[in-house]
């Protein structure tokens, strides 16, 4: 992935050139890695897929902006799943996040993958109305990519 200051009108990435990385394990539990697929930062966007083994989770988190999610494989459980009164998704399906949507915690209990656009930043917190543990924007993302690469 090029970096957000390379000037360009088009991006495509072939995701078999991009190795998968370890997504920062203070957001996230059970191993999950990530690709980060393109930052826009004129939108304050950006674009991941998301390799999930079972039992790994996200910690919680705020939808500062909306998101678009399109779980190819596996199964979601989406503020405690549908047993807890949230959601549980099974691929092949698509997910909107609204602005301000909050998942105490997302987990994937069997091996999922997801790609998902975030049109604005992630706030991670420990909970509802807490202090924020990490905010994540299209920087940010792009940071912890390029920090990641070695």
């Amino acid at each position: 992935m090029m970096k957000a200051t390379e000037p360009t009108l088009c991006r495509t990435v072939e995701l078999n050139d991009l190795a998968w990385i370890d997504f920062p394990a203070a957001l996230s539990v059970g191993g999950i890695r990530w690709k980060l697929l393109n930052v826009a930062p004129e939108l304050g966007s950006w674009a991941a897929i998301f390799d999930c083994p079972a039992g790994s989770s996200f910690a919680s988190h705020h939808h500062i902006g909306p998101g678009e999610y399109y779980l190819t494989r596996g199964r979601m459980e989406i503020r405690g799943g549908i047993d807890a009164g949230g959601e549980t998704v099974t691929a092949p399906a698509y997910g909107y996040e609204a602005t301000s949507a909050f998942h105490g915690k997302t987990y994937f209990p069997i091996d999922s993958e997801f790609y998902m656009t975030f049109l604005g930043p992630l706030q991670f917190v420990d909970e509802p109305g807490g202090p924020t543990k990490a905010l994540v924007t299209w920087d940010a993302a792009e940071a912890a990519w390029l920090a990641g690469q070695g």
